[in-house]
């Protein structure tokens, strides 16, 4: 029987422990007793990225922020629709993340992070936000299980009102703001409306078979329209 195989620690600043973990070919990352993300199950990863480009169709260049990068399943995804113009910026926070993207699990990211569209932004991704040189067509955020602080306390500012009304300023007209959550939260939703997004929720599975047919548990994501 195969056992989970402990393979690095990294500490979240103000934040929580993480820890990777190899169980055969799949890899985890843990916090305490949650699961935050697996290889197992990519699907609703995935979706954040394929989803809001359908929903920015008609621009050939734009520009994506994506915080943070977790195990790059959103980076790849993004990566295989968008064109040679495009550009993605990960705001990732964790430097081992990035150190477990290039060292264990190599064969995961497949070298998205060295791809010439790709800029890296080690720190906040509230900050990034609040100091993107130029207006976004979209921002993607998976930072938490859900929409509050879980893996670190200073995430909540990303769901407060305040937060909102950055990331809705730092949009261009049309643009999008997609939240993934593995729960649904009326009063998220509510929050996006009343800074002004036109909101759309949608249900989304976490992994999906050879047909493409949903399976896994059901994840939310917020489309968030300026």
């Amino acid at each position: 029987m195969l056992t989970r195989e402990l393979l690095g620690t990294a500490q979240v600043p103000d934040g929580e422990e993480l820890k990777l973990y190899a169980h055969g070919r799949d890899f985890m990352i843990v916090m305490g007793n949650n699961e935050l993300m697996s290889t197992r199950m990519r699907g609703s990863e995935e979706a954040l990225a394929v989803m809001t480009l359908d929903r920015l169709q008609g621009r050939t260049a734009p520009h994506l922020l994506i915080g943070g990068y977790g195990m790059g399943f959103t980076l790849r995804a993004a990566l295989a629709k968008l064109g040679p113009q495009a550009r993605v910026t990960v705001a990732e926070l964790v430097p081992e993340i990035i150190a477990w993207a290039r060292g264990p699990m190599a064969e995961v990211a497949e070298g998205c992070l060295d791809d010439p569209r790709v800029r890296l932004d080690m720190g906040d991704v509230a900050q990034a936000i609040l100091l993107a040189p130029e207006p976004l067509d979209a921002i993607l955020l998976d930072v938490d299980n859900g929409p509050d602080g879980l893996v670190r306390a200073d995430n909540n500012r990303l769901y407060s009102k305040a937060g909102l009304h950055n990331a809705r300023k730092s949009l261009t007209p049309g643009g999008v703001l997609a939240v993934w959550s593995a729960f649904p939260d009326r009063k998220f939703k509510r929050r996006l409306e009343e800074v002004g997004f036109e909101v759309e929720e949608v249900e989304v599975r976490a992994r999906y078979d050879a047909q493409g047919k949903g399976k896994g548990p059901r994840h939310v994501i917020w489309f968030a329209r300026v």
